[in-house]
């Protein structure tokens, strides 16, 4: 079993040394262990302290294109070498490197096919979270469970293993950030995702590059969200409205119909019946886009299926 160890870096010449120190060098169950750095476009001194700390494999991109691109980057690299197990952990030092064994553990005993770490479960422990970080990852994790009907307590956190199957399912598309994506992304693809308790810090001076600005990263967040429910549930998330402004059309076109059967007038209800037409004609446009959008998921359905047998033979382990 191969062990790949990812770590997607933006200006981290200052943490990077707390993750690299403490990565196990043998783990039971893994045969190899190779530690990759994805540079996003760094402008200090993060690749030479990779290299310093025997870091042979870093993957340079040009500019800096953001969290989502450098994840991509990093898991494309690690199943075209050979890895069995992808591990997932910023580089920025708020996470536990020698937390991988525990994390690995339930895929290596083929209970789960991702593994990801809470900063809430009762034995987690978490150092100096800002306040409103923590009122933003309840907000968002609840929203995720409403959505996929799960009972997650973080899903937010990039500190993550991936077996070699569902590394290979996944499609992301953001570049702003992958986590909440991911998390959609593989339970509409049936994969099984499992917490794992972990101890985090977060370092008082330590400003996020992903989520410095709170606001505009909620912002971003909620973007791809939206954007990734559209893609895979497209029926309901055109349709429910659809049904509702409908209603409320008919609702209102039914009570224009009977004041006109009763006081045989339609000067004081016009108003009222142009808005009913118009939430009518609006929502059955809406149900309309709603099955033909559900049309277009299948044939994406059909071409993901596609594109996870191309990955199959691009990725081949024996070529």
């Amino acid at each position: 079993m191969k062990l790949v160890i990812n770590i997607p870096c933006y200006n981290e010449e200052k943490t990077l040394p707390l993750v690299l120190k403490d990565i196990p060098k043998k783990i039971k169950g893994i045969s190899k262990i190779e530690v990759q750095i994805v540079d996003d476009g760094s402008t200090d001194k993060t690749v030479e302290v990779a290299k310093k700390y025997g870091v042979k494999r870093i993957i340079r991109h040009k500019q800096n294109m953001g969290l989502g691109v450098a994840f991509r980057t990093g898991i494309h690299n690690a199943l075209k070498n050979g890895a069995d197990i992808i591990v997932n952990i910023d580089g920025d030092g708020q996470f536990n490197s020698r937390d991988i064994p525990k994390l690995i553990q339930p895929i290596l005993n083929q209970e789960c096919d991702v593994t990801t770490v809470s900063r809430f479960l009762k034995e987690s422990k978490v150092n100096n979270m800002p306040f409103l970080k923590k009122i933003g990852n309840f907000l968002f994790t609840t929203l995720i469970n409403c959505l996929t009907g799960e009972k997650f307590t973080d899903t937010q956190c990039g500190f993550r293993a991936y077996s070699r199957d569902a590394a290979m399912h996944l499609n992301l598309k953001g570049d702003f950030t992958y986590t909440q994506e991911a998390f959609l992304n593989l339970l509409e693809d049936g994969m099984h995702i499992k917490e794992v308790a972990s101890e985090i810090n977060y370092y008082k001076n330590r400003k996020s590059f992903i989520s410095g600005n709170l606001i505009n990263y909620g912002l971003n967040a909620l973007n791809i969200i939206i954007k990734t429910i559209r893609d895979l549930r497209p029926l309901k998330f055109f349709g429910i409205p659809g049904i509702f402004i409908l209603s409320l059309g008919g609702l209102g076109g039914l009570y224009c119909l009977i004041y006109y059967l009763t006081h045989f007038m339609t000067s004081k209800i016009r108003q009222l019946f142009n808005v009913s037409v118009f939430f009518m004609i609006f929502g059955i446009s809406l149900i309309i886009l709603a099955l033909l959008a559900d049309m277009l998921r299948r044939i994406n359905r059909t071409q993901d299926e596609i594109l996870y047998r191309l990955k199959l033979n691009e990725y081949k382990k024996d070529k």
